[in-house]
């Protein structure tokens, strides 16, 4: 009787979540079994460059004291981590289209750094969150990709502003929508394109700040609900593709591109370390910053891995939690990740002569 009542007080707990996530070691594994290209092109690697991931899950009334006791686990306010716009259902989304979007400058920083041609173009406004109660709401979702408002193309997010802005409060407005699908998995799967009517709401008075796009300026007129950011496509040379499945964030996208290279390349990039990498990677190489590096030093430590590649902004963070046989690296761009390796003995290969 006594456990039957333990058990059904512990399920209840379970159940009750509060406003803290809890951030924990996840894993570090080979990116290179994660990357496939065409046979012709693809070479043997050995599986030394690794990505690392954290574990995020909200706390709730029964993993309260463990998460706070366990001091590789960090505790973040919901509203540190969610922000001003993000409702909590979205957040695993958010991360699936953050790793989409990752893997797909991953591709093109790697396909570029060797010589190829990688053309680009904005396809849209991506819906990156939709607001509880909005007229957006139950009319679009997180990935959705908007190219049009009532015939007028909008391949990015100042487009769509701009077409927008002028419209009142009570009209109907068309909205061209290529609809996406997120798997379970977190794979992203386009539908065919629909068009979606809806009425926007009146705006909030506080909500009439600037749109931050060139010649949008004064009132704005009626409240969709979305939060966009243009959607980037590439046009690749061959089929690049990364199996990211239950992984979501930016933060893969060094480690990504390193591996494509590496599996593209001849020789030993890593130069016989075991190499981890986390930041993020725009299409130019740039390297950007990411959360939770105290947790992922600790799981790249615990892989196997004697160099981590961090962004500058979280070097003093790794450091404080790598041990003697981990070294760790600063870099905010491709090319220095890449000239540290080729000073610690790998081959760094040279850009292709050919696409």
């Amino acid at each position: 009787m006594i456990v039957g009542v333990l058990l059904l007080a512990g399920f209840a707990a379970s159940r009750i979540e509060l406003n803290e996530y809890a951030l924990a070691p996840g894993d570090a594994q080979p990116v290179s079994p994660r990357i496939t290209v065409p046979p012709s092109r693809a070479h043997p690697v050995s599986d030394s460059v690794l990505l690392t991931d954290v574990l995020l899950s909200q706390v709730n009334l029964l993993t309260w004291l463990p998460d706070r006791l366990d001091s590789n686990t960090a505790i973040i306010p919901a509203a540190e981590l969610l922000g001003p716009s993000t409702p909590p259902d979205q957040l695993e989304a958010q991360g699936y289209v953050e790793m989409a979007q990752s893997q797909a400058a991953a591709k093109a920083a790697a396909l570029r750094h060797l010589g190829y041609t990688v053309p680009e173009r904005d396809a849209g406004a991506l819906v990156f969150a939709v607001a509880p109660g909005s007229p957006a709401a139950g009319a679009l979702g997180v990935a959705d990709v908007i190219t049009g408002v009532d015939g007028t193309q909008t391949p990015n997010t100042c487009a769509f502003v701009a077409a927008l802005h002028p419209i009142p409060a009570g009209h109907k407005v068309v909205l061209d929508v290529e609809p996406t699908t997120i798997t379970p998995s977190g794979k992203l799967v386009q539908g065919a394109a629909r068009d979606v009517s809806v009425r926007l709401a009146p705006r909030p008075s506080a909500d009439q700040g600037s749109t931050g796009c060139p010649g949008v300026t004064g009132p704005s007129g009626g409240l969709l609900g979305v939060d966009v950011e243009t959607q980037q496509d590439f046009t690749y040379p061959f089929p690049v593709a990364i199996n990211t499945t239950d992984i979501g964030g930016p933060s893969a996208g060094l480690a990504m591109t390193l591996g494509i290279m590496d599996k593209l390349s001849t020789g030993d990039l890593t130069g016989r370390h075991v190499v981890a990498a986390t930041g993020t990677i725009d299409a130019s190489g740039d390297v950007g910053d990411v959360g939770g590096v105290a947790q992922k030093t600790i799981a790249v430590e615990r892989a196997g891995a004697t160099v981590f590649f961090v962004p500058p902004e979280e070097y003093s963070v790794a450091r404080s939690k790598a041990t003697s046989s981990l070294h760790v690296y600063s870099v905010s761009t491709l090319d220095q990740a890449l000239h540290i390796l080729r000073s610690l003995g790998g081959s760094v290969p040279a850009a292709a002569t050919s696409g």
